[in-house]
């Protein structure tokens, strides 16, 4: 048993599989129903459940335990954030976002515990990358959520974006075996169409999910089109150019047949200049994506702002204008620091250790977030 593996981190095939002999198909079902599901803390509860089997899964694989510290409904808009301590002591940060259609919710979920992009205008570059997170601890914050507006009848989990505290394409084996567990009917049942995985550009993992032929989205943020502007934000824009990953981007259209989304978060008087249009409407020229514009979210000690609304009109109409599938994009929950590239949490900043880990390229000073758009059917 890898001592980090926890039951809530299997699909019933993949039970099923290590257990051999000692665990039927339908008893592993079940048992995955009744933990992730459910949300059990012990299998005697499981139906049907032979005493050996249950013996032999304890033995094999505990059931992880996650806590919620903090809860924070904005009192702008129906967002919830979610303070999760996991049992290394680490806290990570998950965002409740409502779709448009009463009842349905996407949740934001994190991939690691901090980051090591080095995005310039994110908070939680402030953190530094401590470790990655396990696919069960991705999976308890899609259950967490879904149990509460089960138990509150408030509605369902229709979809998960990958665009909290972490790069998701460099957790790619956790993060595909969460989605495994999340889309698994016996797992929490969402639309694997429905998920989305953010990224600021890393070439090897997009193409990766392109050879998988997956059903997930694909988001990239792109904050500029300009190389060294985009250097200066993005410090992977020096490992992968932002051409290459809009080459890729292509590869994983033309493989999977979905849409891109192309996410812009627009800082004032930084890269809302014509331009800046232009060379983005460049770019995406002879892209089948959407380009969602998002304002940046005010942060604390980073020195850029939001646009202003002639500023943010004018590159929306710019855009428009040269043909370029352009909408915006509301970012909620910026009263409690649960809008785009808001998510850091205090607790982690103090307990970053020395030598963190980063990507080559991004700063020991700064991390990042993805800012991709959340956009859901």
């Amino acid at each position: 048993m890898h001592p980090t593996d926890r039951l809530q981190g299997e699909t019933p095939e993949r039970l099923a599989e290590r257990l051999g002999d000692a665990l039927t198909p339908p008893e592993a079902r079940r048992i995955i129903a009744h933990v992730v599901q459910r949300g059990g803390d012990s299998l005697l509860g499981v139906q049907q459940l032979r005493t050996t089997a249950r013996k032999a899964v304890e033995a094999e694989l505990p059931i992880g335990q996650v806590k919620v510290l903090d809860r924070q409904a904005s009192q702008e808009d129906p967002f919830v954030k979610f303070a999760i301590a996991l049992p290394d002591g680490a806290v990570i940060e998950t965002v409740r976002i409502p779709l448009e259609r009463k009842g349905r919710y996407v949740v934001c979920v994190s991939s690691q515990v901090g980051c090591a992009m080095g995005c310039a205008f994110c908070a939680t570059g402030t953190m530094g990358l401590s470790r990655n997170l396990e696919a069960w601890e991705i999976v308890e914050q899609v259950r967490l959520v879904a149990a509460e507006l089960r138990a509150s009848g408030e509605g369902r989990v229709h979809g998960v974006v990958f665009q909290g505290m972490g790069e998701p394409l460099h957790n790619l084996d956790n993060v595909l075996q969460a989605i495994e567990v999340m889309s698994n009917p016996c797992g929490l049942a969402v639309d694997a169409r429905n998920i989305t995985v953010c990224t600021v550009g890393i070439v090897p993992g997009i193409d990766r999910l392109a050879g998988m032929r997956t059903r997930i989205r694909l988001g990239i943020s792109i904050t500029s089109a300009q190389t060294a502007l985009r250097r200066s934000l993005v410090p992977m824009e020096g490992k992968y150019p932002i051409q290459e990953v809009v080459e890729a981007a292509k590869r994983f259209h033309e493989r999977s047949g979905r849409l891109v989304m192309f996410a812009y978060a627009l800082m004032g008087g930084v890269n809302t200049t014509d331009a800046e249009a232009d060379a983005l409407a460049e770019l995406l020229k002879r892209m089948p994506a959407r380009l969602s514009l998002i304002d940046w979210n005010p942060i604390a000690g980073l020195p850029y702002r939001p646009p202003t609304p002639e500023e943010r009109d004018r590159f929306h109409d710019r855009l428009a204008g040269m043909g370029v599938p352009v909408i915006r994009r509301y970012s909620g929950g910026k009263d409690i620091g649960a809008a785009c590239g808001q998510l850091a949490t205090e607790s982690t900043r103090k307990s970053r250790p020395r030598g963190t880990r980063r990507e080559p390229g991004a700063p020991a000073s700064e991390a990042g977030e993805t800012s991709a758009s959340s956009d859901q059917d």
